[in-house]
């Protein structure tokens, strides 16, 4: 048996495709109950994300996986083999390695992939199609990508706008946590800098739309106020940061505003972020004291440098892959070695000797013979040894790692 990784990722593949595969949450479930009946193990686990979709499994037989994935997802050979990637053996166990770790995500060492990666392996569990191989297999891959967390800085740079944003305030601010923020904007980015307040412990912030429906349905998750755009500068004077993301084609805070803001703070700071495009702050707003303006220019040149500190990040967490793969097939190849017949036989006999050496000492004290001891101690251990051994030599000879593995379990070998 071997193991192997089948799948369809970002770099291979067009959306088109990757929602053609991919497998939702009400399916995947029967679906890797499905592919497990396919390997002489009973062993799959599927991811399936909106960047990838990858079965790894315990087999021999790559094209019958293969086959099985078509005919899941109703596609011909021909619409689905061209994207594919095929890993074996330790390549298999890297890649996984890799992606748990981040280091082959759209975005170098983003950490939602782990959480992703773990609910899979929960799911297999639940569907039963989790054994030994393949359990210790992702146990192992877990904590390779916590060492690349703690042992590298490949998470620890912002590299999207959102977060830089987000850690621009905290650079500036000693705390955030006390602060009021206006958001400006209900989209995907203005959303992902409100989960990335809330993890920071913000507490108050106020979310301003064109559309108040939208931007009080962001607001129901963040605890947040919704509020209109024509709102603002009854907001504003609140605000020490300020973060803007909307597709206006005019500012809708000019420097006039702002300068009326920091009367009414009595020249407190405040910081605003404008990361739209057009601009949605008026570049004299930096002119003002006491205003610090960056835009989203600003913020790329941070990305950048963070990225190139994560690449250098990369490189250390790739080391820890290879050899943590290495480690991970060290022991997958133990359980095909002769080896443990012997070492169940050396364990058997042990036993037997003690037994023998009890047995010796009392039948001393009522004067029976020791020949016929030691011949029933003999009898006992081969008939204790025999059944193992003859199936640890048809699971050796099958190459069955998955009932090996078991068995050396269940025969308290790997206690040793």
């Amino acid at each position: 048996m071997s193991l192997v990784a089948i799948g369809i990722n970002h770099k291979t593949a067009t959306i088109d495709l990757r929602e053609k595969v991919a497998f939702s949450p009400d399916e995947i479930h029967e679906a890797m109950k499905s592919l497990a009946k396919c390997t002489r193990t009973g062993e799959a686990v599927i991811i399936s994300t909106c960047n990838r979709t990858e079965l790894y499994t315990n087999t021999g037989d790559e094209a019958e996986v293969i086959r099985w994935f078509e005919n899941y997802h109703q596609l011909t050979h021909e619409q689905v083999e061209p994207y594919l990637y095929k890993f074996e053996g330790q390549t298999a166990v890297k890649h996984l390695m890799r992606v748990s770790s981040g280091l082959d995500s759209l975005i170098l060492g983003e950490p939602q992939i782990l959480g992703q990666v773990k609910q899979s392996f929960v799911k297999a569990k639940e569907a039963g199609s989790i054994a030994i191989t393949i359990d210790r297999l992702f146990q192992n891959t877990f904590s390779v990508a916590k060492k690349v967390r703690t042992e590298t800085e490949i998470g620890a740079a912002a590299v999207s706008v959102a977060f830089a944003a987000v850690s621009m305030a905290k650079h500036i601010f000693s705390s955030i946590t006390s602060t009021k923020v206006l958001l400006i904007g209900a989209g995907e980015t203005i959303e992902l800098v409100a989960r990335h307040l809330k993890d920071n412990g913000v507490a108050s912030m106020v979310v301003a739309n064109r559309t108040l429906s939208r931007a009080e349905s962001m607001c129901q998750e963040f605890a947040a106020k919704a509020i209109k755009l024509e709102q603002i500068p009854d907001y504003l004077a609140q605000a020490d940061i300020v973060i803007s993301s909307t597709a206006s084609p005019l500012p809708i805070i000019g420097k006039g505003m702002v300068e009326k803001a920091l009367k009414q703070r009595r020249h407190r700071p405040m910081l605003l972020v404008d990361i739209a495009v057009p601009r949605d702050i008026e570049a004299e707003v930096a002119d003002l004291d006491d205003a610090f303006l960056y835009t989203v220019d600003d913020l790329q040149s941070i990305i950048e440098q963070n990225m190139a500190s994560r690449r250098e990040a990369a490189e250390q967490a790739e080391i820890i892959v290879e050899d943590e793969s290495h480690l991970f097939m060290e022991w997958l190849q133990s359980l095909e070695s002769v080896d443990s017949i012997r070492e169940y036989r050396t364990q058997s006999m042990a036993i037997r000797d003690e037994l023998v050496e009890r047995a010796i000492n009392k039948l001393a004290q009522g004067g029976d013979s020791e020949q016929l001891l030691l011949e029933l101690a003999n009898k006992l251990t081969n008939k204790l040894i025999h059944a193992p051994t003859q199936a640890l030599t048809a699971a050796s000879r099958q190459g069955d790692l998955n009932s090996i593995g078991q068995l050396r379990s269940a025969l308290g070998l790997d206690k040793n």
